[in-house]
């Protein structure tokens, strides 16, 4: 029988797989990365966790409040990615994709920094061929705009465009033009002019993002314009939960958690409805 593990807490689904907490990458486990709670009082904005190189949050609570795990987040060679929706650890909806260049970490995907001007990283498009795999719960809800199950293509990171920057979204989602320049000179904004009119282009939905941000990739006016999760919506009510910057003003709808899982070999995940 085919073993699969999944790391961090990890997952056994149906028919005898096993569980297991420690990180012993086998090739057919999935490993868990990431998880995002938009309402646990940690906000992972852009600059927040992704390329801090250290452990955010515990093994006991990893799918219950904010979490990266930082062994599998810098551990290379993974082939697929999983993004899954939970509810208090029960699958409610699934997608996995194929890495374009498996060689690289979690954490060097992210970080690709330039070195000659040190401007925030580089983006693209990370993955191939649309969702190998595509499970949704008969009894999901709010699927007309989740970040991920709303919309198809492929994942896509670091997606910046003017004084915004996106940590993961989908092709098929809601995005700005990646690498929108400013529309005056970068120099006269960050020296604070206010006589510069900046169109921000203020389009982008999905997972770790902030709407004002210096050319290095620093949250200016501190984390007042970040945010965990923001649904594809073209209104000004777009994002989830209360982990936002002052800007945001009011608490967002939560549609769940959402789990990033990476494997070495195993290109299909548990199915909705099984508890991680």
């Amino acid at each position: 029988m085919l073993l699969i593990v999944l790391i961090g807490l990890a997952v056994a689904p149906a028919e005898g797989y096993s569980v297991e907490r420690e990180e012993k990458f086998e090739p057919y486990s999935w490993h868990l990365a990431m998880n995002l709670n938009p309402e646990d009082g940690h906000m992972m904005d852009y600059s927040t966790g992704w390329l801090d190189d250290q452990f955010i949050g515990t093994y006991a609570e990893a799918l219950k409040k904010d979490y990266l795990n930082r062994v599998v987040w810098r551990q290379g060679e993974f082939r697929f990615m999983a993004i899954v929706r939970h509810q208090a650890g029960e699958v409610d909806a699934v997608k996995v994709f194929k890495f374009k260049d498996s060689s690289q970490s979690l954490l060097s995907r992210f970080s690709p920094w330039i070195s000659y001007d040190r401007r925030r990283p580089v983006g693209g498009v990370v993955t191939e061929g649309g969702p190998l795999q595509e499970s949704i719960s008969a009894n999901a809800d709010n699927l007309e705009d989740d970040p991920i199950f709303s919309v198809g293509g492929d994942v896509a990171i670091n997606w910046n465009n003017d004084d915004n920057g996106h940590r993961l979204v989908l092709t098929g989602g809601i995005l700005a033009k990646l690498g929108e320049k400013f529309n005056r000179g970068d120099r006269d904004l960050f020296m604070g002019s206010s006589s510069i009119d900046v169109d921000t282009s203020d389009k982008t939905r999905g997972f770790g993002s902030d709407f004002y941000l210096d050319e290095s990739g620093r949250s200016l006016e501190d984390h007042k314009w970040g945010h965990e999760i923001s649904n594809q919506v073209e209104s000004d009510n777009y994002w989830q939960g209360s982990d936002n910057g002052e800007a945001f003003g009011q608490k967002g709808p939560v549609y769940g958690n959402y789990a990033i899982y990476v494997s070495h070999e195993a290109d299909r995940f548990p199915k909705p409805g099984y508890k991680l």
